[in-house]
């Protein structure tokens, strides 16, 4: 099981890739949103916003996210770092029901070129 701050570092990690991105990656990781990620089997959120090409972390809950994100992201510690690392498909995932993300039907058109 992927501790707190392995998945942390994933997300550091996703952020760095994200505005080291050109194109049309680039242009999609440009919103400027509040972001959550509950970790499920820490039941651990990360909360902040994507901003600037980049995820910003500015808190470490417990629980489940405590307000309502723009774009919410759900899944366990593993399958995070795994996403991360390339090992995960997203789409796989997703479709599989281990990764949720909810968000407006506008930002998932955008985020899709993430995936």
């Amino acid at each position: 099981m992927a501790t707190i701050e392995e998945c942390r570092r994933a997300l550091g990690k996703l952020s760095d890739n994200m505005q080291g991105a050109g194109g049309e990656v680039r242009a999609a990781a440009a919103l400027d949103r509040s972001v959550s990620c509950h970790i499920t089997d820490l039941d651990v959120t990360f909360a902040g916003r994507l901003t600037g090409g980049r995820i910003e972390v500015d808190d470490t809950l417990p629980g489940p996210p405590p307000e309502r994100a723009q774009i919410r992201l759900a899944m366990a510690g593993d399958d995070l770092v795994a996403l991360v690392d390339g090992e995960l498909n997203f789409a796989t995932a997703w479709g599989s029901g281990r990764v949720k993300l909810e968000a407006s039907l506008l930002d998932l058109f955008r985020l899709r070129k993430l995936l």
